[in-house]
């Protein structure tokens, strides 16, 4: 790109790009109907934008999604290894250390000597793990119901209920 001379463009960081709401997409574009007829495609994109929505909520506290699943999974037991949260959240065990490290630095998981296994170590929710985590249902419920505003009630139970049962089938 040139530049005039004694005149310089200005732009702004990319950092503060990140933040900028996309502009909608025109479903009536040619080129956007046959992506709006693949169902994985809007899988996709939704799933972006909800974790676009998400992360924008939990920026504020130092945390991303994947910090949120692993406290929603030790939020259901009393402390699993760390081995374990890996295969069990799907995660390279190398990301399980960066994010239990995050975790532990907020205060809101710990590492624990295992019961059976002194050598072994497991992950614990701290009761401001916990905290944070009742803190954060509002925000997901709000990240939801923006999503999902254009259909009514019964329409998001059925949503829901299928979004389910592809997930059960398909994820484990």
């Amino acid at each position: 790109m040139l530049e005039s001379p004694g005149r310089t463009e200005h732009r702004e960081p990319a950092i503060t790009r990140q933040n900028v709401t996309p502009k909608p997409i025109d479903a009536d574009e040619p080129w956007m109907r046959g992506l709006h007829a693949d169902t994985g495609y809007l899988l996709y994109r939704l799933g972006l934008r909800s974790g676009q929505l998400f992360n924008a909520f939990l920026q504020e506290s130092g945390l991303r999604l994947r910090h949120y699943a692993v406290l929603r999974f030790l939020a259901t037991s009393d402390g699993t290894l760390q081995r374990d949260l890996s295969a069990r959240l799907g995660y390279d065990p190398s990301a399980i250390v960066g994010l239990v490290d995050d975790l532990e630095k907020l205060g809101f998981a710990e590492r624990r000597p295992a019961p059976d296994d002194r050598r072994s170590r497991i992950v614990v929710l701290t009761e401001d793990g916990r905290a944070f985590l009742r803190d954060t249902d509002e925000a997901g419920l709000r990240v939801t119901n923006e999503l999902l505003d254009p259909l009514d009630a019964a329409e998001r139970e059925a949503l829901h209920a299928l979004l389910l049962r592809i997930a059960e089938d398909g994820l484990s």
